[in-house]
């Protein structure tokens, strides 16, 4: 996977058994009218005031570690939906003898270099906390924000293409 993210399961032992992690919060919010980035970091904000220790740095690594892993459960369903639809319309554009760009191989090539400007962007996030205990949760909330776009710009595009 990437750095970041073994950088907080580093944490998480010393807290595994004590994180009080819900998605409620984030989950409520997605369903109500309110821009879904907003509905960012809430499950991770309840889990660090809901977790004893939640405020020290190891409980705010291991809320927002949770609630990466949430998002990037939300993002890989996504992608896998819309690799199974693009391929469709890939193999739909070929029956009608369209020679036209692959959406899928589009697709994989847009989430691959996403990758790397995720990890660059929270690794400047880190750098600017100058190696102090601050850099591992402000990598984390990055890692979580970047994940959490990515997840719902996805979700996005596979409703949209949904709806078509």
């Amino acid at each position: 996977m990437m750095r970041i993210f073994f950088l907080i399961l580093l944490t998480l032992p010393a807290m595994a058994q004590d994180v009080a992690f819900d998605t409620a919060a984030t989950e409520a919010c997605l369903a109500t009218d309110a821009p879904a980035e907003s509905c960012i970091g809430l499950a991770a904000d309840a889990c660090r005031r809901d977790t004893d220790g939640g405020d020290t740095t190891v409980g705010m690594g291991a809320c927002l570690a949770a609630e990466v892993a949430y998002w990037d459960d939300r993002l890989n369903a996504a992608y896998d939906a819309l690799r199974v639809r693009t391929r469709a319309i890939d193999a739909e554009s070929l029956d009608y003898g369209f020679e036209v760009p692959s959406q899928a191989d589009a697709l994989q090539a847009m989430q691959r270099a996403w990758i790397p400007f995720r990890d660059a962007a929270c690794d400047y996030e880190r750098s600017k906390w100058g190696g102090g205990t601050g850099q591992g949760p402000a990598g984390a909330a990055c890692l979580l924000r970047q994940t959490a776009r990515q997840a719902l710009a996805l979700e996005d595009d596979l409703a949209e293409r949904q709806s078509q």
